[in-house]
């Protein structure tokens, strides 16, 4: 396979073009989109699933959609895929219209690599047949370069020759990811990839599918509902609610810099504390918070109540006597490493905090919470408080 200085050179005939993959890490500000979806639009009958959903993907990112069951993630992915087709809107891949505009390029001409949460090996093939299964119509010794290129890439350079039901759950789900990445596709699919594994597994995947899509330069987009997952293996999240997105940044701000309710919610355990603005100040039913340790609060919100977001690890619960106790524990999880709190405060209010695993408050235990974080807490107008809060995902 030719190559140049810091990539790969694959020619695309597909598309007409040259592009060049790099393996680095990309950065998300460039202005290398692969992937735009404008205006998308997706009903079945009467039902709309996803209503005017509009996003751009970069060259060389990995972008996750994230949200609850229903929220529209798997048919944005199958729309991009070509498995569906928009009822309005266009999705273009590499400035191409595939969908839309009366144009409509079927699934098997987009480029599209897709890696099912089942893996779907062929179980007659070994690891090595079932990498070469899309490139039947390469020469024999390019075919035979490529797949030995992606099994050393998935680290199963020894496994060449072992059938599906001798790999362990991760090395299928590697078998899988190599064959999707066979072809050189423009894009990679990933939905739900790793529903299938056991809980200590799916974290060592994480790590091992994001550095082979990194090391092979191909861009990505993930589907998931669990948050920690889109949190770790993403350059971007974009948050879904009800077929749009909610929110769409770097892992980090859309989790410390949530810009809906909603989206505060669904990211983690999220407690929202009252509060009334005053001078340099927040007053809050377990004590004051300096005004600068909130996010952007600008002035005309003084003598406003807000809605502080405040997470398990930006309090502390000390157990103390009253009238220095503000609340009093109702629940405990002991989840290991940490134990979760839940307190209902004297003011209605319930918080949660998050503690070491040596602290020990007992149930219906008098205590003082108190807010410790280390960083500025978002905020959100208490008029716009909503009648429900997402279950998070754990």
């Amino acid at each position: 396979m030719p190559a140049e200085a810091g990539g790969s050179t694959i020619s695309n005939e597909r598309f007409g073009r040259t592009t060049t993959k790099k393996p680095t890490e990309a950065s998300v500000t460039n202005d290398d989109i692969v992937l735009e979806l404008d205006g998308v639009g997706k009903a079945y009958g009467t039902e709309t699933v996803i209503s005017d959903l509009s996003v751009s993907v970069h060259d060389g990112e990995i972008l996750t959609l994230l949200g609850p069951s229903g929220c529209g993630k798997t048919t944005t992915l199958r729309l991009i895929a070509g498995l569906e087709k928009p009822s309005d809107g266009q999705i273009r891949l590499q400035d191409v219209d595939v969908a839309g505009n009366g144009q409509f390029v079927a699934p098997e001409n987009r480029g599209v690599g897709v890696v099912f949460q089942e893996f779907a090996l062929f179980p007659h093939l070994t690891a090595r047949e079932n990498v070469a299964f899309g490139l039947k119509e390469w020469p024999a010794e390019k075919r035979e370069t490529r797949v030995t290129e992606l099994l050393e890439l998935v680290g199963l350079a020894s496994h060449g020759e072992h059938y599906p039901e001798e790999l362990s759950g991760g090395q299928q789900q590697r078998i899988a990811l190599a064959r999707s990445l066979a072809p050189e596709p423009e894009m990679l699919l990933l939905d739900e990839p790793f529903s299938n594994l056991d809980v200590d597994l799916r974290v060592e995947m994480r790590e091992e599918v994001r550095r082979i899509i990194k090391e092979a330069g191909v861009t990505a987009i993930s589907v998931t509902h669990d948050q920690e997952e889109a949190l770790s293996i993403s350059d971007r999240v974009a948050v879904m609610n009800e077929g749009d997105i909610e929110q769409i940044d770097r892992p980090e701000r859309v989790f410390q810099d949530p810009k809906s309710r909603f989206v505060a919610g669904f990211l983690g355990h999220a407690s929202f504390l009252s509060g009334a603005v005053e001078g340099d100040h927040v007053d809050t039913a377990i004590g004051r918070v300096l005004r600068d340790d909130v996010n952007g609060l600008a002035h005309h919100y003084d003598g406003t109540e807000i809605d502080l977001l405040v997470r398990p690890d930006d309090v502390t619960a000390y157990p103390a006597s009253t009238p220095e106790s503000n609340g009093q524990v109702v629940y405990r999880r002991y989840l290991g490493p940490t134990v979760l709190y839940r307190v209902e405060l004297d003011s209605g209010e319930t918080i949660e905090c998050m503690h070491n695993h040596s602290d020990r408050i007992d149930l219906d235990e008098r205590v003082a919470v108190r807010v410790t974080a280390d960083h500025d807490l978002a905020w959100f107008p208490a008029n716009q408080r909503e009648t429900s809060t997402p279950d998070s995902a754990d």
